[in-house]
C-alpha cells in the first residue's frame, strides 16, 4: 500500500516528537533506541515484533454488539478509502502490512446506542505473534460508548482508526488487563468531526511491555477531547502511554489526564503529551496533566509533557506534571480518626485513581478497574509493610 490512496489528506506534521504519518514502511526505519520517540522503550523486550514476520496468528474476539451497529471485515484498500487515520510509527505500519485487512465496527449517523458496544481480544500464548488492524466510524450526530479489553497473553501489534463524524458523541475505552508475559504495542488514531465531543480513556494494569502510541487531530472547528488514562506498573513491568493532539482547526478543545502508581524493583513507567497548536488553531484551548505515585523504592517514571504552539491567538494553553510518594498528611489525618495503616494506605490510593475512573461511566467497567486496582495493591500495601516507602 502506498500514500497515493490517500493522496491530498496528509499534511506534513511539524513536531519533533510525531514522525510523519505514512503506510511505507521505509519511512518507518527499524529504530535503534536513539530516536526521541523510542529512546524510553527496552527494544530488546519486543521480541522480534520491529521485524515484520508474517503471521496467521490471531486473538480470540467476543463481542457484544447492539441492534444498528455492524461489524464486518473490509480489505486494507477500503480502510484506507475511508480515510482512516495513517500509521505514526513502525509496529503500527506493519500492523497494517500483515493483518490481511481490518475489521470495521460501523455506527450509522443518527444512531444513539443505549448499551456499550463492547469487544473482548484474548491471546492464547506469549509466543503468539498476531497484527491487528480495526476501524471504528461513527456517523454524524451519532451517540455511542466503544469499549476494548485485551486479556491473556500474545505478542500483540495493532492499529485501531477512529473516525467520529461531526456532532457525533463517543466515548472510546480500552483496557490493557494482559497477563504478566504479554507485549502490546498499539496505535490509536482519532480523528473528531466538527463540533464532535470524545472522551478517550487507556486503562493499563498488566503486560510485561505495553506501548500504547494516541493520536488525536480534529477535522473542522468546535471539536471537544478529552483523554483520561490509568496505568498501574509492578517490578519489571515498562508501560509507556504518549499522546499527540494535533489542534490543526480553530476554536478546538482538549484536556488530557493520566495518572500512573508504581510499585516494585525495575517498575517503569513513561508518559509522554504532545500537543501542537497549529497557526490555522486559533481560539484553541488545551491543558494535559500527568501524576505518578511511587509506592516502593526501585521504580522510575519518565514524564515528558509538551506544548509546541504556533499562533498566539488562543483562549490557553498549558501542562503540568508532577511524581511522587505518598502524602504524610493525608495517612497521618486517617490513622488519627481510627483507620488502620494499611488501610489508609488504601484509601489514599484508590481516591488518587477514583476520579479517574468514575469518568468511565460503564458501570461493570469501572467496578473491574476497581478491584484490579485492589489487587494490585494487595501485592504491596500490607504484603511488604516493612518497604521504606509505605512505613
Amino acid at each position: 500500500m502506498t500514500d497515493s490512496l490517500v493522496a491530498g489528506a496528509v499534511e506534513t506534521v511539524q513536531s519533533h516528537l510525531h514522525p510523519v504519518p505514512s503506510y511505507d514502511l521505509t519511512d518507518h526505519p527499524v529504530p535503534t533506541g536513539r530516536e526521541e520517540v523510542w529512546r524510553f522503550t527496552p527494544l530488546k523486550r519486543l521480541r522480534g515484533m520491529l521485524d515484520g514476520e508474517p503471521s496467521d496468528g490471531h486473538l480470540k474476539w467476543d463481542a457484544h454488539v447492539p441492534s444498528g451497529v455492524t461489524v464486518g471485515e473490509i480489505s486494507t484498500v477500503t480502510a484506507a478509502e475511508l480515510g482512516e487515520t495513517l500509521p505514526a510509527d513502525r509496529p503500527s505500519a506493519l500492523a497494517v502490512a500483515n493483518a490481511g485487512g481490518a475489521v470495521l465496527i460501523d455506527v450509522p449517523a443518527e444512531t444513539e446506542l443505549t448499551e456499550a458496544l463492547v469487544v473482548r481480544l484474548s491471546g492464547a500464548a506469549a509466543d503468539d505473534l498476531v497484527w491487528g488492524h480495526i476501524v471504528v466510524r461513527l456517523g454524524r450526530h451519532a451517540k455511542a460508548t466503544v469499549v476494548f479489553e485485551h486479556s491473556g497473553s500474545a505478542r500483540y501489534s495493532a492499529t485501531t482508526s477512529v473516525l467520529v463524524g461531526d456532532n457525533a458523541k463517543l466515548d472510546l475505552v480500552s483496557l490493557q488487563l494482559w497477563d504478566d508475559d504479554a507485549v502490546h504495542l498499539g496505535q490509536v488514531g482519532v480523528r473528531v468531526g466538527r463540533d464532535a465531543h470524545v472522551r478517550s480513556f487507556q486503562a493499563t494494569l498488566g503486560g510485561d511491555l505495553v506501548r500504547i502510541i494516541e493520536n488525536f487531530e480534529y477535522a473542522g472547528p468546535g471539536g471537544e477531547l478529552e483523554a483520561f488514562g490509568l496505568y498501574f506498573v509492578d517490578a519489571g513491568q515498562h508501560i509507556e502511554h504518549r499522546l499527540f493532539i494535533d489542534h490543526n482547526q480553530p476554536h478546538t478543545k482538549s484536556n488530557a489526564v493520566y495518572k500512573g502508581g508504581l510499585q516494585g524493583e525495575g517498575a517503569h513507567s513513561v508518559w509522554v503529551g504532545d500537543v501542537l497548536i497549529r497557526q490555522a488553531a486559533e481560539g484553541i484551548e488545551t491543558f494535559e496533566t500527568n501524576r505518578n505515585l511511587v509506592l516502593t523504592d526501585g521504580c522510575r517514571a519518565d514524564s515528558v509533557p509538551n506544548l509546541e504552539i504556533e499562533t498566539g491567538e488562543i483562549v490557553g494553553a498549558g501542562h503540568a506534571s508532577a511524581t511522587g510518594r505518598f502524602d504524610d498528611e493525608q495517612l497521618f489525618y486517617l490513622q488519627s480518626r481510627g483507620v488502620t495503616e494499611d488501610e489508609a494506605r488504601r484509601l489514599v490510593v484508590h481516591g488518587f485513581f477514583a476520579d479517574i475512573i468514575k469518568k468511565i461511566k460503564v458501570a461493570e467497567v469501572e467496578a473491574r478497574l476497581l478491584a484490579a486496582v485492589e489487587a494490585e495493591l494487595a501485592q504491596t500495601v500490607g504484603a511488604n509493610p516493612s518497604s521504606p516507602v509505605l512505613a
